[in-house]
């Protein structure tokens, strides 16, 4: 029998943003899943932004996948992986999660297999309500995470980057 990883799902961004807010949206939808579903493999945590003591949550899970609201040219989601980098960028982010990814490496030597999903989102004004297409791109990133979810319940797939 396949022991199923931990996979953390952390939502970033801020829900008084209008489409800043997908990241933690989505992570608050997986969190209702899960516990409908009584999956205990999979936690979930939400943030404004990443902070340096996410290294310590990430050290002891399998699989991370961090959540986010884009402002690239995407259709609706796309999947990424993260790599470790040492350079640490300011950004409306403040940490990066190459940054905690190699954080986790340096201090835990523990290396997750870490992904972002980026979600199409296109207004970000303050105290705005989510748009109606990025109510769409949301739908269709947690129904792919959920997939994601289950195809990983019994170990670490090589196949993230395909629509599942």
């Amino acid at each position: 029998m396949a022991i199923s990883p931990k996979i953390l799902i952390y939502g970033c961004g801020n829900p008084g943003r209008q489409d800043d807010g997908l990241g933690v949206f989505v992570a608050e939808r997986i969190e209702k899943w899960i516990k409908k579903e009584n999956i205990e493999y999979v936690k979930t945590d939400c943030n404004y932004q990443l902070n340096i003591e996410d290294a310590a949550e990430m050290a002891d899970k399998d699989i991370i996948v961090f959540v986010d609201a884009s402002k690239e040219d995407l259709s609706d989601y796309l999947l990424t992986r993260v790599k470790p980098s040492n350079k640490l960028e300011f950004t409306t982010h403040s940490i990066s999660p190459s940054y905690l990814l190699n954080l986790c490496n340096v201090i835990y030597n523990r290396s997750p297999e870490v992904y972002l999903l980026h979600i199409k989102g296109y207004k970000w004004d303050f105290m705005g309500e989510i748009t109606e297409k990025a109510k769409r791109n949301l739908g269709k990133a947690y129904n792919f995470l959920k997939k994601f979810i289950i195809s990983n319940k019994n170990g670490i797939k090589d196949r993230y980057f395909e629509r599942i």
